[in-house]
């Protein structure tokens, strides 16, 4: 008997009905419904004193996945590349998208992984209306290249070489606007016909990203990290009052692992962005993303993404530099070399959610 399969490439809007014929080896049939979620969701008390939150009009559901689908292990996203013989790339990143889903209706995680979209999520959520894009603003994972991207799009420069580096995250100069300024008209209008997506990597590699960033080398010249948010997160977590020295990757996990710590987040306003778990930032169960990117397949992702959101013929994705998305376990294991597994274990049940919702596998190396 001869099988006949055919793999359906499609952008992923509200009401769409993809359906993926898996070849040969597979013998059945992955029958994907599209259904429009709703916008609102579980208030996320905290974060700034001047922050307002704007709740949306809940948008009813127009149809569910007949049945929760379960990966084998084996298939389970990574952010890894699968051997080229068993990488489908259509279905890959329709997996992706159905293991948040069934991330989204476990109970269990429901305070890890569902937010509100407040204005805190809507300010992260740069807009594109010339192609009807949003992009979602995910620190430490190579959002720079993106708004590069999305300012040529929108027409600020002609091309990704000319853009000034001091003009990218200048939101004045940028001509990129964010999607809380809007009105709730257009920012619903928007979330249901756009094409949306962010980019994701190991949760705990993006924290090491983000402390070297920000407290370390600070290429950028950004006292405040230094001069404010260091000294307030020394003078709360460090153990050693007798140590005198800048503040330390292990300071930086106690804070973020506290599960008080949303009283120096507020004190820090909206610098936390670049620690902040991926759904605090993008609401991906309240949000339907067209595709989500990983860091580690970005060379075969960025592609991918210009493609179904229909830009591949009018902006090219920067040259990635080589090893640069490759995840690092060594640098990883030296960065928590000498915290203690109840800080390390503190930090995972933070992140957890991110973790679970993305693929990525739990880093047992660090915790046992």
């Amino acid at each position: 008997m001869v099988a006949i399969c055919v793999t359906m490439s499609c952008r992923l809007h509200p009401e769409e009905l993809l359906v993926v014929l898996r070849a040969t080896q597979c013998p059945h049939l992955l029958l994907i419904l599209s259904a429009q979620t709703a916008y609102g969701g579980t208030r996320l008390e905290g974060y700034s004193a001047k922050q307002e939150f704007l709740f949306l009009t809940t948008v009813p559901e127009v149809g569910k996945l007949p049945e929760e689908k379960h990966f084998p292990e084996e298939l389970q996203p990574t952010g890894k590349m699968l051997p080229d013989s068993r990488l489908d790339q259509p279905l890959i990143y329709l997996e992706r998208l159905e293991l948040i889903r069934n991330v989204c209706r476990d109970e269990a995680l429901k305070n890890l992984s569902h937010t509100v979209v407040s204005k805190f999520v809507l300010d992260r959520i740069f807009v594109c209306d010339k192609h009807q894009i949003l992009f979602c603003q995910t620190p430490k994972v190579g959002n720079t290249q993106w708004k590069k991207v999305l300012i040529v799009l929108n027409g600020a420069f002609p091309s990704i070489e000319e853009i000034p580096e001091n003009v990218v995250h200048d939101h004045e100069k940028n001509g990129l606007p964010r999607l809380s300024s809007f009105s709730k008209a257009g920012i619903q209008k928007r979330l249901k016909t756009y094409f949306k997506f962010f980019i994701v990597r190991d949760p705990f590699e993006r924290l090491i990203s983000a402390f070297k960033d920000k407290f370390v080398h600070n290429p950028r010249f950004e006292p405040w990290y230094r001069h404010e948010i260091a000294p307030g997160i020394i003078k709360k977590y460090r153990r050693n009052r007798t140590e005198t020295r800048g503040i330390q990757f292990e300071d930086f996990v106690r804070y973020l692992g506290d599960p008080n710590h949303r009283w120096l987040d507020i004190q820090f306003g909206d610098h936390i962005i670049h620690w902040v778990t991926y759904a605090e930032l993008c609401a991906p169960c309240e949000i339907k993303y067209s595709v989500i990117g990983h860091h580690e397949t970005l060379e075969e992702d960025a592609p991918y993404i210009l493609r179904e959101a229909g830009i591949d013929h009018l902006v090219s994705y920067p040259t990635i530099p080589p090893g640069i998305t490759v995840y690092n376990r060594t640098k990883v294991e030296h960065y928590f070399l000498g915290i203690s597994k109840r800080d390390i274990r503190r930090l995972y049940a933070r992140f957890k959610g991110d973790f679970k919702l993305f693929g990525y596998q739990k880093p047992d190396f660090l915790l046992n």
